[in-house]
């Protein structure tokens, strides 16, 4: 097993005044004007005072502030060009990224009259958009927007504009694009002063690859998710999983409806959406009874799962209630637990597919089942005698106890729609890394919860294994090995253990190490073909780990300083 490729980890800032500060407010500005212009058939270019009036409408319906016109006038003007920037192939756009995405303090890359000239070090995200801009084809530009955007677009060969920048930028640059009706796109800059500014990156990526033959950007991803948990209504649940046929069943059935994320599912439900259907459709694939019953299917797995672990870790809470065990006893919830594996099987093998998909279906489905029991076996025979592991050791136990479910979801989604061996290979490799990179964040968040967290439960910790790692010998050294004996759970002892983890940077390291699995999820999918399955697989990315899909960097005006005594170069390609 060996590590990513490390990357660097920039903070996060609050957003500048006029932009919706927290992501949600974003994807409700962005999903109204949508709406918005498919409701009024608005046709591009529209001016600017066309769109601020638009950008003020839908500011008030949206319940916001009215300083957040400028940021909604940019969303409005993206929507309007979509479908136009679709038609245009990728080797007649230009991609223009800001100076400041980079890590300026570390960064190599020296300046030249067209802008940074990238040295592909991988300190920063600016290799990597601009990487996959060139394996797209894109002209691509890390520089300051208006005159060389006016420039390019004079010279006839740029047909679209695909970019990020701040929100005065854009504005200036509004003009020449109006005024040559030339579409353009680009995600806003959440501060503008050039130092340590942030995007949505996720949004810059389905950017990117906007396309004709990618309907992802069609696809209501939020809308999938709602109607995967309808799925899981007591209702829904009968009518798909048939009556409950004794209490048993029935507190089997109410256990499967409980909270939860439903990540699994949907993945199920993503894979087979992204892979049954030809991109010409207007409308969604159908969401069938027949994958329904296959989502239902992976989690029962999962909440089987769950019953199980609480039971071997001793956990007491899930989902801020009694765990089962805890409510009914040891005894009722292995028996519900094993009900459930039962029951996932069950709906599997009554699937009305043909009986070679089924058996495939089953098999992965077993195959996942005794990885997850073998990365569980690992872990409690390590608790019988806790003792330190190295940080390989620890991803290793991930690596078969959180990433098979994954991998069992998304797989299960591509047997039923029919994928080629190809695409599974690619969905093995995404899976292992997002599953590692999900588990590093489930750890740092019941860490940072000060609630369940790995110090003091039967669990190998990553944080644990870095900080013995790091520790000095000694007084130090002595705390974390009393920590993975599970002796440094309160008190002065904890404190100092805490203390001893921020002095190392080891919770630092364990964000890194999350952020470079990530990224290994995102880089397994350039080998795909289907390109509604890779923008989807992509999106989920965001959609799981949320509002930590940002690119930092330093920006300050250094470029005549980089610039003098070097001789121009061009910084574009295609």
């Amino acid at each position: 097993m060996a590590l990513p490729r490390r990357l660097p980890l920039q903070q996060w800032r609050p957003a500048q005044s006029n932009i919706p500060p927290e992501r949600g407010q974003r994807d409700l500005i962005k999903r109204l004007a949508a709406e918005l212009v498919e409701r009024e058939r608005i046709v591009p270019p529209v001016t600017l005072p066309e769109l601020r009036e638009l950008a003020v409408r839908l500011v008030a319906s949206a319940g916001l502030e009215p300083v957040y016109r400028d940021y909604a006038a940019v969303i409005l003007s993206n929507e309007t060009w979509r479908d136009a920037l679709a038609q245009v192939p990728y080797e007649r756009r230009l991609l223009l990224l800001p100076k400041c995405l980079r890590l300026e303090e570390q960064c190599p890359a020296p300046f030249d009259q067209f802008g940074l000239l990238c040295k592909d070090c991988g300190l920063c995200s600016v290799q990597d958009l601009t990487s996959e801009g060139h394996r797209l084809g894109y002209a691509v530009l890390v520089a300051e927007g208006s005159a060389l955007v006016r420039s390019m677009i004079e010279t006839g060969k740029i047909q679209a504009i695909v970019g990020v920048s701040c929100l005065n930028v854009l504005e200036k640059c509004f003009p020449h694009m109006e005024a040559a009706a030339i579409p353009g796109m680009s995600i806003p800059l959440l501060q503008d002063d050039c130092k340590n500014t942030n995007v949505d990156l996720d949004q810059v990526w389905d950017l990117i690859h906007l396309s004709a033959a990618d309907r992802t950007y069609r696809l209501d991803l939020d809308g999938l998710k709602q109607k995967v948990e309808r799925w899981f209504e007591p209702a829904r649940l009968d009518e798909l999983m048939g009556p409950p046929a004794s209490p048993t069943d029935a507190r089997a059935r109410a256990w499967l409806a409980k909270d939860g994320k439903r990540w699994r599912p949907y993945l199920t439900a993503c894979v087979h959406m992204a892979l049954t259907h030809d991109g010409s459709e207007e409308a969604d694939p159908p969401l069938t009874d027949e994958l329904a019953r296959l989502a239902l299917a992976v989690e029962c797995f999962h909440k089987a799962s769950l019953v199980h672990d609480d039971i071997e870790d001793g956990d007491e809470r899930r989902y801020d209630e009694p765990t089962l065990h805890t409510e009914l006893g040891v005894p009722i919830a292995l028996n519900l637990g094993d009900l459930l594996l039962g029951e996932g099987y069950r709906l599997i093998g009554d699937l009305a597919a043909e009986p070679a998909r089924v058996a495939a279906l089953l098999r992965e489905a077993a195959r996942g089942h005794l990885t997850l029991a073998r990365g569980q076996g690992a872990e409690l025979e390590w608790a019988r005698a806790p003792r330190p592991l190295t940080s390989m050791e620890v991803l290793a136990i991930f690596r078969e106890k959180t990433a098979p479910a994954f991998e069992v979801a998304l797989r299960l989604g591509a047997y039923l729609a029919g994928a080629s061996d190809e695409v599974h290979g690619v969905l093995a490799r995404y899976s292992e890394a997002l599953g590692i990179a999900y588990q590093i964040k489930d750890d740092l968040e019941d860490f940072a919860s000060g609630a369940d967290d790995d110090l003091a439960a039967a669990r190998p910790s990553l944080i644990l294994a870095l900080a013995h790692k790091r520790a000095a010998e000694g007084a130090e050294r002595a705390r974390v090995e009393a920590a993975w004996r599970r002796e440094a759970g309160t008190g002065t002892s904890r404190a100092e253990l805490l203390a001893q983890l921020e002095r190392h940077g080891v919770l630092q390291k364990a964000r890194e190490l999350r952020a470079a699995y990530e990224q290994e999820a995102v880089n397994s999918l350039r080998a795909l073909t289907n390109p509604t399955l890779k923008g989807l697989l992509r999106r989920v990315i965001g959609k799981i780990f949320g509002n930590e899909h940002l690119i930092e960097g330093y920006c300050s005006e250094f470029e005549a300083r980089h610039a003098a005594g070097r001789a121009p170069g061009v910084a574009t390609s295609g």
